[in-house]
């Protein structure tokens, strides 16, 4: 019986995020001759369910790996490469076999925290790499326009308040945040708090006793009913996924649909929205 041969070595990939929104990408590749390049797929359930990428849009981005050192490839993902919004896996195809499989090497990723985009190529383009489950390296991927970014969220009695900067559009007469319930929301519908703005920045109240329970999706409509509808989400930093690390209290509140809990959360998306959930009598 033949032995079974020694799985390779997995091949690390060290990660810089620069202050325009571009990766760069180095990856220990010793022995490595020929052309290379690293290779991002979008996986296809992203892809199934996104609304930004245009018809036939391709869902992998082969960026080249050109040495940089010995034993050492460098690629370079500028802000000015579109990468559609998903989670992009992030593989190295050398010119000796298949395209493998990236680890995380060191991610410096400082220059994300709390930049501020010029918003010259008309949209904010965001990306995060970031360790799966299963200790690979992938690239969360944001592509937003305009982008309605939150920059504090805080409790007040009975509600929250929410602070914030619009990017790539203005705000009009009959500016007014939005609330949609989801479907299952009892008593549903939309909510239109009125947003108080200074230049780009905004900011609003959300009074929890005017909600149904069920969970809330929250938008800014910058312009009014005419203009663009907003999804608020916490995009610039450097945490690639908001729910389990970025946590609120939760309010205990008189409604006229009975006693509820309620708090803000970021989504799997890190979108923002609200949950309000009934107590049991």
């Amino acid at each position: 019986m033949t032995p079974s041969a020694t799985p390779a070595a997995p091949l690390r990939a060290d990660c810089i995020g620069d202050s325009a929104g571009g990766l760069t990408f180095d990856v220990a590749a010793r022995g490595t001759t020929g052309a290379a390049l690293l290779v991002l797929r979008r996986r296809a359930t992203d892809a199934a369910g996104a609304a930004d990428a245009p018809d036939g849009a391709d869902d992998t981005v082969s960026l080249p790996l050109a040495p940089v050192a010995e034993g050492r490839l460098r690629a370079a993902l500028p802000s000015s490469v579109a990468l559609p919004e998903g989670r992009w896996d992030a593989y190295a195809l050398l010119s000796d076999g298949e395209p493998r499989r990236l680890v995380p090497g060191v991610t410096d990723l400082r220059s994300l925290a709390d930049r501020t985009p010029g918003g010259l190529l008309g949209h904010v383009a965001v990306r995060i790499p970031y360790a799966t489950r299963q200790g690979n390296l992938t690239v969360r991927s944001w592509l937003r326009a305009p982008h309605a970014e939150t920059t504090d969220l805080r409790p007040e009695d009975g509600g929250l308040t929410v602070r914030g900067r619009v990017y790539g559009t203005r705000f009009a007469p009959g500016a007014h945040a939005e609330l949609r319930a989801r479907p299952g929301a009892g008593g549903g519908g939309v909510r239109r708090p009125a947003v108080a703005v200074e230049r780009s920045e905004f900011v609003f109240t959300v009074p929890y006793a005017g909600l149904a329970p069920g969970v809330w999706d929250v938008w800014l409509r910058p312009a009014g009913e005419s203009g663009p509808r907003v999804r608020l989400a916490r995009l610039l930093d450097d945490i690639a996924d908001k729910h389990p690390v970025l946590t609120y209290p939760r309010a205990r509140v008189e409604t006229p649909h009975g006693p509820v809990t309620a708090g803000p959360h970021y989504t799997r998306d890190n979108d923002l929205s609200l949950t309000v959930a009934p107590l049991e009598p």
